[in-house]
């Protein structure tokens, strides 16, 4: 099933991990990596890994596309992002399947990724001819100020495996318009819808004869990334994955005073209160915790209710995760697909185990399923589990389908549990009541980068900056003015008169 689509996004049994526009680069000592489907354990294809001495022509045909790519003026890049949007309209089905199989999330989400790549070209398009500074008044007579927006240069894009082609395009498309270029580090564990995305690139960049390196891609483990952190012909690495990861390579980019932008983890929490509507609330929890097998940044970890709902909302849930699909994440009507790899399985394993030596209790699931249909040994069971805020588990991140279930009196009391994490992603209450509701979206409630109010904390447009605080990283990526960390601001002042007085009315003649 899988093969005639590989083959019509150019994928072909071993693909190269090196692209500067329609270049290929190769060398015999570069490493080669399989990738099997955690869907069925089967090897779809192998990558070679970028060298040293690849990585730095890559950066180089970088550098001189910038060159001529930033003077193209931001509509007429818009143009080739339009088209590149329209491109992936076009093979939206098959890139999607492809998103699927290799990180195994639902075909539904994988054409959900695909879609929301085809938005944000659409955002992007509009930005280009949106791209406004101030115009701000002189003190002093016959002068003028205003400010503009120039390009940094070459941006590094390090991707994660779980979406693996949707939060590239959220920098890239942006970056592009800006006048940026980019070098793209897809994660090692699934590189080939990002090959597939660069095959997709170079029709249109063929067609309009944009200069090779404008959208460049590199391939292998963090020895490749730590490269472009340390390279100081990079000024901006945007970088998602781990906290771990992120302060690794904050601190590097950090030492070369260059700029970092960082989209980190999540520890995301639900406050359903006594106005709550239980329906919505379930449904949104449900997709929160199970969607993508809990391996969203934004996936829901914790759910605070209040001790008047607790039983109730705690024995729905266990009634609706046990009615969950759990398979072939292809096949129509599976809800939930594998966990990326067994090491996933493990982590996932060893958060139940360390939850129950804390005295937490097990609700429903932590099990790992095998027999026909899950012979890749990825797929487990979305788990329910009663546990403390306070649990060392709880506070950390596990990138698997575990749901955390808590009680609480009163809504700062939640607000506090919500708060009282290391990470700040995202943030959801469920309430009909205005006050419960103003209070969480206060400057003393939520203090994560997103906080809505009854829907669930996965599943963020396009058009609202994306991002979190504190140890997610405070980085803002796609819509609103998220552009602007992908330029450089000036300011400039014009005198038009016959003299030259200086600013805070100090003389200075001679």
């Amino acid at each position: 099933m899988i093969s005639p689509i590989l083959n019509k996004l150019g994928i072909l049994p071993v693909n190269h991990g090196t692209s500067t526009g329609s270049l290929h680069f190769s060398e015999k000592l570069a490493i080669q990596k399989e990738i099997f489907s955690p869907v069925d354990g089967k090897l779809i294809a192998a990558v070679n890994h970028t060298t040293p001495a690849e990585y730095e022509k890559v950066i180089l045909a970088a550098s001189k596309a910038f060159e001529a790519w930033r003077l193209v003026p931001a509509p007429k890049r818009g143009e080739i992002i339009r088209q590149y949007g329209n491109v992936l309209r076009e093979y939206k089905s098959e890139l999607g399947t492809l998103v699927s199989y290799e990180m195994g999330k639902s075909l539904q989400e994988g054409l959900g990724e695909v879609q929301e790549m085809i938005d944000i070209c659409d955002f992007a398009v509009g930005l280009s001819r949106q791209l406004t500074g101030l115009t701000m008044h002189s003190e002093r007579a016959n002068h003028r100020m205003y400010e503009q927006w120039h390009p940094l240069g070459v941006v590094g894009i390090i991707a994660a495996f779980n979406f693996p082609v949707a939060v590239w395009s959220w920098n890239a498309m942006i970056a592009a318009v800006c006048g940026d270029v980019c070098v793209w580090k897809p994660s090692e564990k699934t590189p080939l819808s990002a090959i597939a995305c660069q095959n997709l690139l170079r029709q249109v960049l063929k067609e309009n004869n944009i200069p090779e390196g404008v959208f460049c891609l590199i391939n292998g483990d963090y020895t490749i990334g730590e490269l472009m952190t340390r390279d100081s012909r990079v000024p901006l690495v945007s970088a998602t994955g781990s906290i771990r990861m992120g302060k690794i390579v904050g601190a590097e980019v950090a030492k070369r005073l260059g700029r970092s932008l960082l989209e980190l983890g999540g520890n995301n929490a639900i406050i359903v209160t006594p106005n709550a509507n239980l329906d919505l609330a379930l449904r949104a929890v449900t997709f929160g915790a199970a969607g993508t097998a809990g391996q969203r940044c934004t996936t829901t970890r914790r759910l605070i209710v209040h001790e008047s709902l607790y039983e109730t909302v705690k024995n729905k849930l266990v009634s609706i995760f046990g009615q969950l699909t759990i398979g072939n994440p292809l096949e129509k009507g599976v809800l939930v697909g594998p966990l990326i790899d067994k090491d996933a399985v493990k982590a996932y394993l060893n958060a139940i185990e360390n939850l129950k030596k804390e005295g937490g209790k097990v609700l429903y699931g932590a099990e790992v399923l095998s027999g026909t249909g899950y012979e890749s040994g990825c797929y487990v069971k979305p788990t329910i589990c009663e546990a403390e805020n306070h649990f060392h588990i709880v506070q950390e991140e596990t990138f698997a389908p575990i749901l955390y279930i808590m009680k609480y009196q009163t809504i700062e009391e939640a607000i506090a549990l919500q708060n009282g994490v290391k990470q700040g992603l995202s943030s959801a209450v469920f309430t009909d009541n205005l006050q419960e509701a103003e209070r969480f979206l206060s400057a003393a409630g939520s203090d994560c980068g997103i906080a809505n109010v009854n829907i669930g904390t996965s599943g963020a447009e396009i058009g609202g900056a994306f991002g979190g605080e504190k140890e997610t990283g405070g980085g803002r990526e796609s819509g609103s003015d998220s552009w602007k960390a992908y330029m450089r601001r000036q300011t400039n002042t014009i005198n038009y008169g016959k003299e030259l007085p200086l600013a805070q009315g100090i003389e200075f003649n001679i």
